[in-house]
């Protein structure tokens, strides 16, 4: 003779097993943090004002083209007032909840505008070095030159979005002394350091570009109206600030 399980106790079973399920979903869902093995850079913490670190200079690498007009980023691997500020820009820019504290999302947005190399999806190390492979033969050594070429990337990567997302014409980045002699660069050239980076005209106009250079951290600005500048827009990140573009600003 079978015995029949009561009702009530199967129905009360059934519920603590469904609980026991739903519990230990949410349980995955709510501890599981977003994390994302990039294969340029990974960060592994939130970060805010007053912290340091390698995570932080990271960080002030991919927001450098954000600090507003006419201000620049000390990139120091220290989280100041500046660095805050460009976050939240970063993240106004992008539509994310501009709280200028760099979490998953915000580090989420980076991953999806870097390439493995570390450069911003629009932009490379051959279009920035038409010259030669390996970065040697300008004002600095080989590794500081590639260095600033892939901050004046990012900056260009600001400077692109802030466009509406407009393709930029990249007609000189790095220079050799060589190569700057035969370009008939001036002696002192930025190019020779890596961060002088040329832009010709496209979809948009030399003016057009040059203006809105001076919100994305280029200290050195030059176009129409400067000598020998008329049919492209000059930017580095020379110390101190030379903007100069008669017939545009």
């Amino acid at each position: 003779m079978s015995r029949r399980f009561p009702r009530n106790a199967f129905i009360r079973a059934f519920t603590v097993l469904v609980m026991a399920a739903i519990g230990s979903v949410a349980a995955i869902t709510v501890g599981a943090s977003p994390a994302y093995a990039d294969g340029c850079y990974t960060w592994g913490r939130s970060l805010s004002s007053g912290m340091s670190g390698e995570d932080v200079r990271q960080l002030q690498i991919r927001v450098a083209g954000w600090p507003g007009y006419n201000n620049t980023i000390v990139i120091d691997g220290i989280f100041g007032a500046e660095t805050r500020d460009a976050v939240v820009r970063f993240q106004q820019a992008y539509g994310l909840g501009a709280d200028g504290i760099a979490g998953p999302l915000t580090f989420n947005k980076i991953y999806a505008l870097q390439d493995d190399d570390c450069t911003p999806i629009h932009f490379s190390y051959a279009e920035l070095n038409k010259c030669n492979t390996t970065w040697a033969g300008g004002a600095v050594s080989a590794a500081t030159a590639k260095a600033n070429a892939l901050r004046a990337m990012w900056r260009l990567e600001a400077l692109r979005h802030a466009l509406g997302d407009q393709a930029l014409r990249v007609t000189s980045g790095f220079r050799s002394t060589a190569c700057n002699t035969a370009a008939g660069g001036v002696s002192g050239s930025r190019h020779l350091y890596g961060d002088g980076v040329d832009l010709g005209s496209g979809p948009l106009s030399l003016c057009a570009i040059g203006r809105q250079a001076r919100y994305h951290g280029f200290t050195g600005i030059l176009g129409p109206g400067y000598p020998d500048h008329s049919d492209h827009i000059h930017t580095d990140a020379r110390s101190g600030t030379l903007w100069s573009a008669s017939q545009c600003f």
